[in-house]
Parts: C-alpha cells; structure tokens; sequence
C-alpha cells in the first residue's frame, strides 16, 4: 500500500492513540494482576495507576481493587498511559519507528487534549515524541487531534508539533457553516486570519488543519441540506482554499448525510461509489439505512460536471496550481464595504494572491480591484457554484462575482 501511495505521490498517515490503551492490553491484564499483589514497579508504571484518594471527583477511573485505580476519561475499557513512565516512552518510541521504518509518512495523534493531566506536562511530552520521531523520520508529519480552546491548542503548538485540528470552525455550529448561513464572509476570513497568526505566535512553522466535519460530528451535509449545494461547494472553497492541510472527510466531497443525527456511529456511514449498485448491506454502525446522496456516488458525481465532486476536484487543481494557497500566510484582509464578502491576502516566497469569497446566497457582487490591491491583477481561477461552464472576467479592474462564488486574483507582473 505504501510503495504503491508513494509512486502516485500520496503520503499515507496513521492514526495513533497514545492516551489510552485497551483494557485488555496484556501490559494493562499484568498491572491489574500485579496492583492486586501490591506490585506497583512493575507494568503498573506504564498506566496512571494511583490510589483511589488521588484523583478527584471530576476524574473517571477504572477501579483495580486494594484500594487503586486507573484514570480512564473515555470508558471502563480505556486505561490512559503514564506519559511521564520511562517504560511508556521505549514502549512508544518502538511503535513509532515498528510504522515509521515500513514507510508511513506520519501520525494522527488521537486525544492530545489528555496528554495534560495532574502530573504530565502534554507540550513536554508531545515534544519528547514529535522530536523521537524526527529522529527517525526527519521529514515526518504530525498533526494533533485537540478539541479545545484555542489558547490549549497554542500551548500544545510550542511542542513543534506541525498541525492541529481547527475545531472551532467546524461542526453544524462553527465558524465556517454558521456564517454561510448568516452570509458573513467578512468575518469568516478575519477569524481564520486572526487564528492562524495566533498559532504561528507558538509555532511559525504550523500548518493550519481546517475541516467541516468528522467521524465525532454530525455530517456537514446534515448542515448544509436545507441551504442547498451552492452552499456546500461554498464551504467546500472556504476550508480547502484556507492556508494548509485541510482535512476531508470521506463522503463530505459528495455530500453523504447521517441518517441519524444523535450517535456518532451513524456518521460513519459507508462510502457511496456508485449509488446504482449499493452493497446488499447499506447501513451504519447503529444498523439505520443510509440515505444515498442527492448527486447519487462517487461514479454518478464524476460523470455530472456541476457536482459537488466535481467542484472539490476543481478546488484541488486550483491548489496545486498555486502553492501560495496551501504553503502560504494570510498577511491581510481587504475590505470591499460589504459584510457578505470575505477577502484576503495569501503570500509565499514574494508571490501574493487574493482570494474573494461571495457569501451572498442571491446578489452577485461588482466588485473594484485597484493597484493598490493587486498591481496589474489578473484573473487567477473562479469557482462558479451553478455552472463549470461558466466564468466570470476581469475587466478594466472591474469584477462581478455571482452569489456563493470565489475568485482568485494575481498580478500579471
């Protein structure tokens, strides 16, 4: 899988639990065994273990008996890791390289929000790892999965870490899908602007991780299905064109749905390839039928050239076309006296681009493009929601973007 991923120029990154284990782990069996002979030097050190009277009421625990117990903040089967145990670290570091040395090209780090508890620093050891494994693999890639305040995402930044989920802009409620339906695209660009210089303060090096949704949240086709899919090709250009790796998650690009909004297995519904020959079984994990796409799958989007698909597909090569979108900082806004909006500045290695989100569901926007903006600015790329076949032009610094549209500007110089 690797060398095959490797020879069409896909990296390949695992997900990595290093919070908890399973509690049927054989280190996890032997410390329970051992903790009930009153052996605490032993496998007991690779686990939070402590006297039931050290943790506090807040804290889930799995009770070992003889007066101990194990922290456990996800379930009864979860035992967490002591992250500072010596016996931990080898233990991590052998996995680290057991994948790194077969060609995986990094890590998905589960759970970083846990690292910290009453006595492990999570940027210290998050540093200790992430530099263990440049020491393996010195081009390794890392990005953390950290559902928290931004100020926590900061901290955990200054361990080099390379990305981070940004969850504040994802989900039905965050940022991005919030104000494409309140057609706020000014304030959409300056939040990821304002985000982005702020994870650069800990880390000038990070890459920013934006996505609509995840295998925890409820499908952003979910979100978006009253909207229609003007607004979720939208959303689709706001979070792919935002400087760094974003993340999309299988079925978001044609436009799966849960079909139940309340458990989390059903937003894990299977892959539509190709809606005219489903699967005998066509269900999630809670046994619901799924609900097939309104573009039908992935074979019946690729033959539609106004899909969804197709419009992910476009962003893609817009992407690859211009590495000031995905290399690149936003070093600005630019205000057009209009809320709904949303423009601003990308640059890499003295190369700047200007991207303009329209969030307007219904007005196209006449848009003025002066020197100071862009100096002999030239029509980059647009992204046109109704219509592939259709474009729009700049002309004597003059634009019209239509309704829920993005164009990209350059200078000709």
């Amino acid at each position: 899988l690797i060398e095959e991923c490797h020879k069409r120029g896909i990296n390949v990154i695992l997900d990595l639990v290093l919070n908890h284990a399973s509690s049927k782990n054989p280190l996890f069996t032997k410390a329970v065994e051992e903790v009930a002979d009153n052996k605490l030097d032993g496998n007991a050190e690779y686990f939070e273990i402590h006297k039931t009277s050290y943790f506090d009421g807040d804290t889930q625990t799995i009770s070992l008996g003889n007066g101990y117990a194990c922290e456990a903040n996800f379930s009864q089967e979860m035992p967490e890791w002591n992250l500072n145990s010596k016996k931990t670290r080898e233990e991590f570091t052998k996995i680290a390289k057991f994948w790194l040395d077969r060609g995986v090209d990094g890590f998905r780090l589960d759970a970083c929000k846990y690292f910290t508890n009453k006595e492990t620093d999570g940027t210290e050891f998050l540093k200790w790892f992430y530099d263990t494994c440049k020491g393996i693999k010195e081009d390794v890639y890392m990005v953390g999965e950290n559902w928290t305040d931004d100020s926590d995402i900061q901290e955990l930044y200054k361990s080099g870490i390379d990305s981070q989920f940004a969850f504040k802009f994802s989900t039905s409620t965050g940022t991005i899908i919030s104000n494409i339906i309140s057609q706020g695209g000014m304030a959409t660009v300056k939040k990821i602007m304002n985000y982005d210089n702020k994870m650069a303060e800990s880390n000038p090096n990070a890459i920013n991780a934006m996505f609509l949704s995840n295998h925890d949240q409820v499908r952003s086709g979910n979100a978006l299905e009253t909207q229609g899919l003007s607004s979720q090709k939208l959303a689709a250009a706001v979070y792919m064109l935002a400087p760094g790796n974003p993340f999309i998650y299988y079925g978001e690009e044609i436009g799966i749905k849960a079909p139940n909004t309340t458990n989390d297995a059903a937003y894990r519904t299977q892959m539509v390839f190709d809606s005219d020959n489903l699967p005998d079984i066509y269900v999630n994990g809670i046994g619901e039928e799924a609900e097939v796409p309104t573009g039908g799958g992935v074979k019946q989007q690729l033959a539609d050239k106004d899909s969804l698909l197709n419009y992910y597909r476009r962003i893609i090569t817009i992407k690859n076309q211009n590495p000031e979108i995905a290399r690149g900082r936003i070093v600005g806004t630019q205000g057009f006296d209009d809320k709904a909006v949303g423009a601003y500045y990308v640059e890499y290695e003295d190369s700047k681009l200007l991207i303009i989100h329209n969030f307007s569901k219904n007005d196209a926007k006449e848009l003025t493009i002066t020197d100071d903006m862009i100096k002999n600015a030239t029509l980059r790329a647009d992204l046109i929601p109704e219509s592939s076949s259709k474009h729009t032009e700049l002309k004597d610094g003059k634009i019209s973007v239509p309704p829920q549209s993005t164009v990209i500007i350059k200078s000709a110089e």
